[in-house]
């Protein structure tokens, strides 16, 4: 897409979900909307991204909640766009089943990605002796590491819910399950962050045109279909429309009261562990 001084840069990843949401408002069919001229970006390059701050030339990121206590300061959060929900909870995969992970090798996508931060709440709970080793691979070699030995275990997330089966590999444990057994509030995965540098007139309009976008795609889904598996790496066809059935959701067109209580959620305890920093009393008023 080429870049025209009016539109704002974008880095969001090649996922169905992201691909679902912003179709309308990359495709310039959301009326009144600014241009976006999108990057596409696996999370861990737009967490690192919005980790620089200013000095990063896209105005607005796809990130992992994870990530906003060091952001904030630069970026807002969008009220909508981002990814939360019930039942899509990364997953601890094992070769074995029951495997006990006290000082095991572990593979997670992230240290900085909500997964990894769900697995620490998670593994604080039930591992009171903690795993072993972490190790960061790509998301789609955690599963193979784990078939082949070279892990104990592996955190994964997305589309590895409905395919871990195929690498023979076992679900030692659902972070989501434990996350909404203890809290009682969906997950928050995803945020859209926006620089605060825009202005209230430029970050309200966005949030807007976002959640038209979202209207857009749940009125005519095969709209998008094109661009969804274009950037859908050989993925499935259904297994693109489970990733965006559990992805896309009420939340994602606007977070509402249970969306912001559960980010706030996870970081105050997050901050309590001492696994994040704590946020500011006014971190996540928009805009």
């Amino acid at each position: 897409m080429t870049s025209d001084p009016q539109s704002l840069r974008i880095a969001y990843s090649p996922c169905p979900n992201d691909t679902f949401v912003f179709d309308a408002l990359a495709h310039g069919r959301v009326p009144g909307a600014p241009a976006l001229d999108v990057t596409f970006a696996d999370i861990d390059v737009t967490n690192g991204l919005a980790e620089r701050g200013g000095d990063d030339p896209h105005d607005v990121l796809k990130v992992s909640y994870a990530v906003l206590p060091y952001v904030l300061d630069a970026y807002t959060l969008l009220p909508c766009g981002g990814a939360l929900g019930r039942g899509c909870g990364p997953l601890v995969l094992t070769r074995e089943p029951g495997t006990d992970l006290t000082g095991r090798t572990v593979a997670v996508p992230s240290e900085r990605s909500t997964a990894y931060l769900l697995f620490r709440l998670w593994a604080a709970d039930v591992l009171p002796d903690g795993v072993g080793e972490i190790v960061v691979l790509p998301f789609h070699e955690i599963m193979p590491a784990v078939r082949d030995g070279k892990v104990d275990a592996g955190l994964v997330i997305h589309e590895a819910r409905f395919t871990y089966q195929e690498y023979g590999l076992h679900k030692l444990a659902d972070m989501g399950e434990h996350w909404e057994a203890t809290t009682g509030l969906p997950i928050p995965l995803g945020a859209i962050i926006a620089k605060r540098s825009l202005g209230a007139e430029t970050l309200t309009g966005l949030a807007d045109a976002v959640r038209a976008s979202v209207r857009a795609a749940w009125e005519t889904p095969e709209v998008s279909r094109p661009y969804v598996m274009e950037h859908a790496q050989e993925m499935d066809p259904a297994v693109a429309d489970q990733h965006i059935g559990l992805y896309v959701n009420e939340f994602t067109a606007n977070l509402g009261e249970d969306g912001y209580a559960a980010v706030r959620g996870l970081l105050t305890r997050a901050a309590a562990e001492g696994l994040v920093p704590p946020l500011g009393p006014d971190a996540l008023t928009f805009p």
